[in-house]
């Protein structure tokens, strides 16, 4: 049996449909609203609606949270926003189901909604350097939260806005069972600056001082501030709004294309791993991944410094600059795609003026690479498969649907064999000076000179 619980104040608005929706589930034994106070018959209509109102001990959801829990007569318990609109009818399945299958301890709520402006701007920042294990949670803030009421008696809750988070990193750094449930579309009424300046205060202190509870709040750890921005640039959400607004979209290779030389072997070289790289073999069928995994361990202990400057040294192709900004004046949002790192492809796309990169992240700790690769989800495909081989179609695939323009719209630049997927996905396809000849045979042209020739092979035909 379940017992839902809903902190309250000043929701007269929209209570009754939250409780209709709690009480919809036949699960559902019993709706506890806690009214921090209301003064617009919030408690009037929440018990006409056939909830049993509590009055909270103390002012501040985290407090009224607490007071339901104790409250509560079922090990299961669903939280849920008195400010909620648009929830599913099964949403308290959705919650609850985990729990009573046993599979989870604790579950939280993904639901479809733009992220608010306190997540990306406070919380996962925060996470991603202090708590990397919290960081991967679609909506780390929300409400919508289902336990074990025997799992949450033990737990520190917050008396304010910080305390859905805090509950989370608890459940997380306990190594309970925790998993994210999607349920649906869901509206917050929206709030004013004052009251997001508000809960921002209130969700950095939880995230801090529960980092500093579980040993991980390292001063050392905010140099890897520039890090996460990187990593946070190739995420979807960042690239495709980087592309908005663009009419037609370009995706062109690095290595060879913009760049003259493959970078991974302008690095070998001054690292001295050049034998070492040499000898992976170009390509591992058991695992697509092994390779790139194996390449980016030759790099540990190499200083960041040493990334930055060849990135900035290695030689641009002839024209890469004048036709990535001949492209964009174009109505083109030119996107680098690369199977080098992050942070050297996010230095050539400033050097050329490019709107995005895309490419791996090659963890660095105290300015030296780890030789740790991570892959950003915009290279996989919705079901989170990767495969070294097919990552430039599902690039091109999801920047098309986040853009919303077709094939047509799309043009593909490259030189190897690697790119021919992503020549597949595009209306015209574009082989610079092809490593091979099936690249020549895979594109509709093949350019040998400047880059700027594609310019013209291009018009009139996207």
């Amino acid at each position: 049996m379940i017992s839902v619980i809903i902190p309250v104040l000043n929701e007269a608005g929209t209570i009754q449909d939250v409780i209709a929706i709690a009480r919809h589930c036949p699960l559902v034994t019993e709706v506890l609203v806690i009214d921090d106070g209301s003064i617009d018959g919030t408690s009037e209509l929440s018990r006409k609606a056939g909830a049993t109102v509590i009055s909270s001990t103390l002012l501040g959801k985290g407090a009224s949270m607490e007071d339901g829990v104790r409250a509560a007569s079922n090990d299961c318990v669903v939280f849920l926003d008195g400010d909620l609109t648009g929830l599913a009818e099964d949403i308290i399945s959705r919650l609850s189901s985990p729990i009573l299958e046993g599979r989870a301890d604790f579950v939280k709520g993904r639901f479809t909604r733009e992220a608010g402006r306190v997540t990306e701007l406070v919380a996962r920042p925060l996470l991603r350097i202090f708590l990397p294990k919290v960081a991967s949670f679609t909506q780390p803030l929300g409400g919508l939260i289902a336990a074990r009421r025997s799992l949450l008696s033990g737990f520190e809750f917050e008396t304010d806005y910080g305390v859905d988070i805090g509950l989370l990193i608890d459940a997380v750094m306990g190594g309970h069972r925790v998993v994210e449930v999607y349920v649906g579309h869901v509206e917050h009424d929206s709030q004013t600056l004052m009251a997001l300046a508000h809960m921002a205060a209130h969700v950095s202190r939880t995230i801090l001082r529960r980092a500093s509870h579980y040993g991980t709040l390292r001063m050392e750890a905010l140099a890897e501030v520039e890090e996460v921005e990187h990593f946070l640039r190739v995420e979807i959400d960042s690239v495709i709004n980087k592309a908005q607004g663009g009419e037609r979209l370009a995706l062109i290779d690095m290595d060879g294309v913009l760049l003259q030389e493959r970078f991974l072997d302008t690095l070998a070289a001054a690292t001295t791993t050049a034998p070492d790289l040499v000898r992976i073999p170009p390509d591992v069928e058991r695992d697509p991944f092994e390779r790139a995994q194996r390449i980016a361990a030759l790099w540990k202990g190499v200083d960041k410094a040493t990334f930055v400057r060849l990135a900035r040294e290695t030689p641009l192709m002839d024209g890469a600059v004048e036709t990535v900004i001949a492209l964009r004046r174009a109505g083109y949002r030119v996107v680098i795609v690369s199977d080098s790192y992050v942070l050297v492809a996010e230095i050539i796309r400033r050097r050329v003026f490019a709107d995005a990169a895309i490419a791996y992240l090659v963890h660095f700790s105290e300015e030296k690479c780890t030789g740790e690769l991570v892959v950003p989800e915009i290279m996989c495909d919705p079901s989170g498969r990767i495969s070294n081989t097919e990552y430039r179609r599902c690039v091109a695939q999801r920047l098309m649907a986040g853009m919303h323009i077709g094939s047509e719209r799309v043009m593909a630049i490259g030189s190897g064999i690697e790119d021919v997927p992503m020549f597949q996905e595009a209306g015209c396809s574009i082989a610079y000076r092809p490593s091979d000849l099936k690249v020549g045979q895979a594109t509709h042209v093949c350019v040998e000179g400047s880059l700027t020739e594609v310019l013209a092979n291009i018009e009139g035909r996207v």
